[in-house]
C-alpha cells in the first residue's frame, strides 16, 4: 500500500529529510552505492556530509549559489547534501550543454565557484569547459578539498553525525533546494529555481502514487543536473529507504546491463532512447530481476515496450511524464495500472488545466499547479519570475481521460500549419518509428510558399523513402499531409546528454541541407 499524500510532510528542509529518512530506516542501512562499490549507510552519508560541507562553507557564504560539475556518483550526492547541511545552494550544471550554455548558466544564476574533480575531467576529457569557466568562475577540486580534512574535521563530523539536527544549518522550506536549468532542446536552457519543499513534495507524491519497498535498489545512470536524475535517481530513494546506485553515464551500454543484476537492482530509471539499447545489449537474466523500469524525458516507442516484454517477461515499462519547472514528475504509470500511449496517471496533490489550441480538437495546452512546481524561472536582473497564480504552462498539448490518466499529443511547438490544417510532428514521427522501428526519427516543419510550413523527416534509416510512409499511412487511416516528403539521411539523430532530441541542433542540420538542395 502507498502512504496517502499530505502536503504537510513536504513542510521540511531536504537534510532534515534525510534525518528523518536516517531515523525511520535505521542508521546502519546502506543507503548509496556506485561503481566503486562501497556502500554508504545513511550515518556515513551525514558525516560525509558535514565533513566536506565544512570545508566548502569555509570559502563559500550562506545562501551562496555554488556550481556542481560532477556525474552521478557517491560523490555527486554527498556534495549536494554537504551544500545544503550548510546553507548553500547546489546549482547543477550540465556539462553536456557545452561552453556557451555552461558560461550562460553561471552568469545567469550568479555562480562564483564551480566544484568538481580531477578524476571526472580527465575521464570526461573537459579541459576546454574549465579553461572557459576559470573565465568567469573559481574552480575547485573535490580531491584537493578532501586531502585538507584533518582530525578537527573528522571529529566534527562524528559529532554532527550524532546530532545532526544542532548541527544542519537552519533553512526553511521555501528556501532554494537546488537550480537547475532546462533541456535546450528547443532553444537556450533557462534557470529554474526549485525550492526545498518542491523536491520534497514530489518524493512524497511519487510515494503515494506508487508503492514502493525500502529493501528495493534503484539504478541510476542518468546525469543529477538533470531533474529526473537528480529527484528521481537520488533524492527519491534516499528518502524512502532505497539504496540508491549512481552510475556516471547513460551511454556505456555494455557495462550497464550486467552491473544492473550484479547491483540487485529493483528500478531502473532511463529515456526510451537508452532503454532499447539496454535491452538489446542484456544478456536474458540481466535485467528479468527488476520489478520495473520508470523512462521519460521522451515518448517511449511501441517498439521498446515489446522489446523489453519479449526478452525479460513480465518487467512492466512505465511511461511518466514531467518538466524540469515541476521537480520534474506531474504523472507516471503505475505497475498494476499500465495503459501503454500515456505517460500515466496524475501525481496526488496536483490541478491541471486545458486551454484549448487553435486547430488541435480533443485536446488541450496543459497548465499544471502544485506543491512540487518551482518557485519560478531565474531572470537576468537576479530576481525569480514566478508562475502566474502557481500555473505552470508546459507549453504540451495532452488529452486527460476522466480518471486523470494523461495522453501527449505534442508540444505546442511541436504542430505545424500545413495547408491550413494543423499537424502533429510527434505523430509523423510515430509514423517513421511504424515503418522503421529498429531505426531513429525526428520530424521538423520548414516554411513553403505554397502551403504554409511543410514536414521534413530526419532519420537515421539510410534507405528511407516517402512511399512506405504513404502506404502505412493509407492503411491506418492517418492524413496523407502528416506524411513528410523530404528526407534527410543521417549517421546519427543528434541528442542530448538527457536523451533527448536535440532539435536545435536538428533545425541546424535541415538548414544546411536546405540550402546546399537550393
Amino acid at each position: 500500500m502507498s502512504p496517502s499524500f499530505d502536503p504537510r510532510q513536504a513542510q521540511t528542509t531536504i537534510f532534515e529529510a534525510l534525518v528523518d529518512a536516517r531515523q525511520k530506516y535505521g542508521a546502519k542501512k546502506p543507503i548509496l552505492e556506485d561503481q566503486e562499490r562501497n556502500p554508504l549507510s545513511y550515518t556515513d552519508l551525514i558525516r560525509a556530509a558535514f565533513a566536506l560541507g565544512r570545508k566548502i562553507a569555509a570559502f563559500t557564504e550562506a545562501g551562496e549559489r555554488v556550481g556542481v560539475m560532477l556525474p552521478s556518483s557517491s560523490g555527486g550526492v554527498v556534495t549536494f547534501f554537504a551544500l545544503h547541511a550548510f546553507g548553500r545552494v547546489p546549482t547543477m550544471l550540465n556539462f553536456t550543454s557545452g561552453i556557451r550554455n555552461l558560461r550562460a548558466a553561471c552568469e545567469l544564476a550568479g555562480v562564483k565557484r564551480v566544484l568538481t574533480s580531477h578524476r571526472f575531467v580527465e575521464q570526461g576529457k573537459l579541459h576546454d569547459l574549465i579553461d572557459a569557466l576559470e573565465t568567469i568562475t573559481t574552480v575547485t577540486y573535490l580531491e584537493d578539498v578532501r586531502e585538507t580534512v584533518g582530525l578537527p574535521d573528522k571529529l566534527f563530523a562524528a559529532a554532527a553525525g550524532a546530532l545532526p539536527r544542532q548541527f544542519m544549518a537552519k533553512t526553511r522550506p521555501s528556501d532554494p533546494g537546488v537550480i537547475l536549468f532546462t533541456s535546450g532542446s528547443f532553444g537556450a536552457p533557462r534557470g529554474v529555481l526549485l525550492t526545498q519543499a518542491n523536491l520534497v513534495a514530489n518524493v512524497r507524491q511519487i510515494e503515494a502514487h506508487i508503492a514502493l519497498d525500502p529493501n528495493w535498489v534503484m539504478f541510476n545512470p542518468l546525469p543529477i543536473f538533470h531533474c529526473f536524475g537528480l529527484t528521481g535517481g537520488v533524492l527519491l530513494p534516499i528518502l524512502t529507504g532505497m539504496k540508491a546506485f549512481e552510475y556516471p553515464s547513460p551511454l556505456h551500454i555494455k557495462q550497464i546491463p550486467p552491473l544492473v543484476k550484479d547491483a540487485k537492482a529493483s528500478i531502473l530509471l532511463a529515456t526510451d532512447t537508452f532503454v532499447n539499447q539496454y535491452a538489446r545489449s542484456a544478456e536474458s537474466d540481466e535485467l528479468a530481476g527488476l520489478e520495473f523500469v520508470v523512462c521519460g524525458a521522451e515518448k517511449v516507442r511501441e517498439e521498446t515496450h515489446n522489446l523489453i516484454r519479449d526478452r525479460f517477461g513480465p518487467v512492466p515499462l512505465l511511461e511518466g511524464y514531467g518538466a524540469t519547472e515541476a521537480s520534474p514528475v506531474i504523472a507516471v504509470n503505475k505497475p498494476d495500472d499500465n495503459r501503454r500511449g500515456t505517460v500515466g496517471g496524475l501525481l496526488p496533490g496536483m490541478e491541471v488545466r486545458l486551454e484549448p489550441v487553435e486547430g488541435i480538437p480533443g485536446g488541450g495546452r496543459l497548465y499544471v499547479r502544485g506543491p512540487n512546481v518551482m518557485a519560478g524561472y531565474l531572470t537576468a536582473d537576479g530576481g525569480v519570475d514566478a508562475p502566474a497564480d502557481g500555473w505552470h504552462d508546459t507549453g504540451d498539448v495532452v488529452s486527460l481521460s476522466d480518471d486523470d490518466w494523461i495522453k501527449i499529443l505534442g508540444r505546442v511547438k511541436r504542430f505545424a500549419k500545413v495547408g491550413g490544417e494543423m499537424v502533429s510532428l510527434t505523430a509523423a514521427e510515430d509514423l517513421a518509428s511504424s515503418v522503421w522501428p529498429d531505426c531513429r526519427h525526428a520530424v521538423v516543419a520548414v516554411p513553403d510558399p505554397k502551403k504554409g510550413e511543410r514536414l521534413v523527416l530526419v532519420t537515421d534509416r539510410r534507405d528511407a523513402d516517402a512511399a512506405p510512409l504513404v502506404s502505412h499511412a493509407q492503411r491506418i487511416g492517418a492524413p496523407e499531409i502528416a506524411v513528410p516528403r523530404k528526407i534527410i539521411r543521417v549517421p546519427e539523430i543528434p541528442v542530448l546528454g538527457t536523451g533527448k532530441t536535440d532539435y536545435v541542433a536538428l533545425q541546424r542540420i535541415v538548414d544546411a541541407e536546405l540550402r546546399r538542395a537550393a
